[in-house]
């Protein structure tokens, strides 16, 4: 359990900030804008690499493919969940227009839209989590090209 401690902790920090970003938005009434939701992968990117540096920088010659990879796998999941479940509460009962307005933006008339709506939140974060851990890793992974030194 040790060694999800700091993927955790970054994937809450990761979190907090997708939060900060959307609530900064909602202040300006931008969230609204679908537009705007392309800078969590930005948020999203950085917290998972700097979580894979740092888990090298700790491990040191024990890190592996597999322990990056899954470094970044969990900071990801962790600060999707936290950001899902924040935005289901806050479409919920902090702004309940908010997805009405969103539905009237995109959909008309379309029954069952806020399950949909947190659905697609979260294969977003999933999807962006694996192909920036995977993009991540390819900087991060031991090269067995070069010759080792003797």
């Amino acid at each position: 359990m040790l060694r999800f401690a700091l993927p955790i902790r970054f994937g809450l920090a990761t979190s907090g900030s997708l939060i900060a970003y959307f609530l900064v938005l909602s202040l300006f009434d931008l969230h609204t804008n679908v537009f705007f939701s392309l800078f969590n992968g930005v948020i999203t990117g950085f917290g998972i690499y700097e979580a894979i540096k740092y888990y090298k920088l700790e491990m040191g010659e024990r890190f592996t493919y597999s322990a990056g990879f899954t470094a970044g796998l969990t900071v990801g999941f962790v600060a999707t969940l936290v950001f899902t479940l924040f935005f289901a509460i806050y479409s919920a009962e902090v702004n309940t227009d908010f997805l009405q307005n969103l539905s009237t933006t995109f959909f008309k008339d379309f029954e069952g839209f806020e399950a949909i709506v947190f659905f697609t939140v979260a294969i977003m974060g999933f999807a962006t989590t694996l192909a920036l851990t995977l993009t991540f890793m390819q900087l991060f992974k031991t090269s067995y090209n070069q010759k080792k030194s003797a």
